[in-house]
């Protein structure tokens, strides 16, 4: 399963789930200090794969191999560049701000090329199925987690951190003006839904540092709606999830990808 998804242009790009997650989770733990060594052992366990997975994928786009980035370039390709800003803000964390910078400067400078390649959609480039079309949210992750990276990278919640945050609000008001893009598929539950609540979950993070930094009643009234926004997709994904539970995974699991490729021809993206 793990080959057949590392060999997929899209299921590779969700090897990177795992490790984005259990970053988010250390940073939020409260029994450990960013200053310990805890912290930094499990820190460098979770950024290993996600650097190996750089080299990897980085490595194609930039050799022409088999994949290159106008060929495969898929909103999912994003979690590349989250991954290597989530690294970025936990290494600031704990102090290690060269390393935080490393990582940043690795992200944003593939998110630039991914961002301006997803704009083009040239003709070449691979689509995802309609199934998985919820997975454009993440373009609003990468700016919100880049503002949240520089913010701690930074020490405050400068210019650079709002633009990149303004950034995300944008994007977001561009794709829920447009409902029908997604109206396939939420036809019927799939897990895909989840896609939505990750971003709306680092916009609303992203929010709140703005609202502390601005100290405003606008940026406050932003920081609710978006928190208050985030708390119900979550809730009302865990009760769908939970209703679903049976269907979750309606192909055999070991050929996953596979099956969304031939179920799923006829509606690319």
């Amino acid at each position: 399963m793990v080959k057949r998804e590392f060999l997929h242009h899209v299921g590779v790009n969700y090897l990177y789930a795992p490790w984005i997650s259990w970053l988010v989770l250390l940073q939020a733990a409260p029994f450990f200090k960013h200053e310990g060594v805890c912290f930094l052992i499990l820190w460098w366990i979770f950024i290993v794969p996600i650097l190996a997975l750089d080299i990897k994928i980085y490595g194609q786009w930039i050799t022409k191999g088999k994949r290159f980035l106008s060929g495969v370039a898929n909103p999912t390709s994003q979690l590349s560049v989250i991954g290597n800003l989530v690294g970025a803000r936990a290494a600031a964390e704990m102090g290690w701000n060269e390393s935080a910078l490393l990582l940043f400067a690795i992200g944003m400078s593939h998110y630039l090329v991914l961002f301006v390649t997803l704009y083009q959609r040239l003709p070449g480039s691979s689509s995802i199925p309609a199934m998985l079309r919820p997975v454009f949210f993440l373009f609003l992750a990468a700016p919100s987690m880049a503002s949240l990276a520089w913010d701690s990278i930074y020490g405050k919640f400068d210019s650079s951190s709002k633009m990149l945050f303004f950034l995300s609000i944008f994007l977001f008001l561009s794709l829920v003006s447009r409902p029908a893009l997604f109206k396939r598929s939420m036809r019927k539950f799939n897990v895909s839904w989840w896609a939505y609540s990750f971003p709306l979950t680092i916009m609303a993070m992203a929010s709140t540092k703005y609202a502390q930094e601005m100290k405003n009643t606008a940026s406050h009234i932003l920081m609710l709606f978006l928190s208050a926004l985030s708390v119900i997709v979550s809730l009302v994904l865990m009760i769908f999830t939970a209703l679903n539970s049976n269907s979750l995974l309606p192909c055999d699991a070991d050929d996953s990808m596979h099956c969304i490729s031939i179920n799923q021809r006829s509606s690319i993206v």
